[in-house]
């Protein structure tokens, strides 16, 4: 044989490489697995991004309020009816209003006329404005606030544009009938800012760090019982950051949220994250954020006895509580 006359050589045969159904049944399976894992590692992330960008926006909220402190030499009120500071016309006007020029907010402020009440003339307009730092970027979506129903001296009102909402509200103290305990009275009973009040850094007897002064009440005006929002309860308070009567007094709420101010005893016994039209309320997991009057914020537990957060809601009351 002619040693330049080989065979040909066989041509290797080329064989395909292919999972089986059941490798792909237990790659898929792998794959869900860790994506059931890392999504609510991811939903947690997300929420307490959202709940340091709230705590944050109550911080901008301190410190506006502490810079009105300072220039007028009170707090602002949570609600004016009467003459007062940054109210020199006696018209109904909301704490919010009167603390946008400290929150860089002067051409809203500028277009706000402080002679007419909140829901006169073109106020409803520039109370349409949606601000940012009045909402906590935990709350759902809800209805657009398009009605309200008569409030005297306030009437009836439609908003085309809606009103822009608010998830935070001045805290005006407590109602002592429904937290039922003796130290607590008419006079002692108030926070910081409540109607038509004109109170100061010496005002507070028990201490500007341990008082509360804004809570987180998210969802408003939509009525929230427990984390279901109601088809029937209605609120006319809260309805939006212009409003001037959106501020309430703590009394506790039943557990299941069908009551409020029945007591402790009588079952009456949840602070917080039960009924959002008269009490705090957020949708952060296990408990709200709170803005108090030395102007640092806090997220308390939303286990906390109903006595302790009275206490942290009264200025001058004398109990000796410390934040938990």
């Amino acid at each position: 044989m002619n040693p330049n006359h080989l065979p040909p050589r066989a041509t290797p045969r080329c064989t395909r490489v292919a999972f089986t159904l059941v490798e792909l049944l237990v790659v898929l399976a792998v794959i869900g697995i860790l994506v059931g894992l890392l999504l609510p590692a991811v939903q947690t992330a997300r929420e307490a991004a959202r709940r340091m960008q709230c705590q944050n926006q109550l911080k901008q909220l301190g410190l506006a309020t502490l810079h009105f402190e300072s220039t007028e030499r009170v707090f602002p009120a949570s609600g004016w009816t009467q003459v007062g500071p940054g109210n020199p016309y006696g018209k109904y006007i909301g704490w919010r209003t009167v603390i946008l020029l400290y929150l860089e907010q002067s051409n809203v402020r500028d277009l706000y006329r402080i002679d007419l009440n909140w829901w006169e003339g073109t106020n409803l307009a520039v109370a349409s404005i949606p601000m940012k730092t009045f909402v906590c970027p935990s709350t759902p979506s809800i209805p657009s606030v398009t009605a309200a129903i008569a409030k005297s001296p306030r009437p009836a009102l439609l908003f085309d544009p809606p009103l822009a909402r608010a998830d935070y509200e001045a805290v005006q103290g407590i109602q002592p009938s429904s937290i039922a305990i003796p130290i607590y009275n008419a006079t002692n009973r108030f926070a910081v800012m409540h109607r038509n009040s004109r109170n100061n850094f010496a005002s507070i007897v028990d201490g500007s760090s341990n008082t509360i002064m804004v809570a987180e009440t998210a969802g408003r005006p939509t009525v929230f019982r427990r984390r279901a929002a109601s088809t029937s309860a209605t609120n006319d308070q809260g309805i939006g950051w212009a409003d001037s009567e959106g501020a309430y007094s703590l009394d506790g709420s039943s557990v299941d949220g069908t009551r409020e101010g029945c007591t402790p005893s009588q079952g009456c016994t949840a602070a917080m994250n039960v009924r959002n039209d008269n009490e705090p309320y957020s949708f952060h997991t296990g408990g709200a954020s709170f803005l108090f009057a030395d102007g640092h914020v806090s997220f308390l537990d939303q286990q906390i006895e109903l006595s302790i957060l009275a206490a942290l809601c009264t200025r001058a009351a004398g109990e000796i509580q410390s934040e938990p």
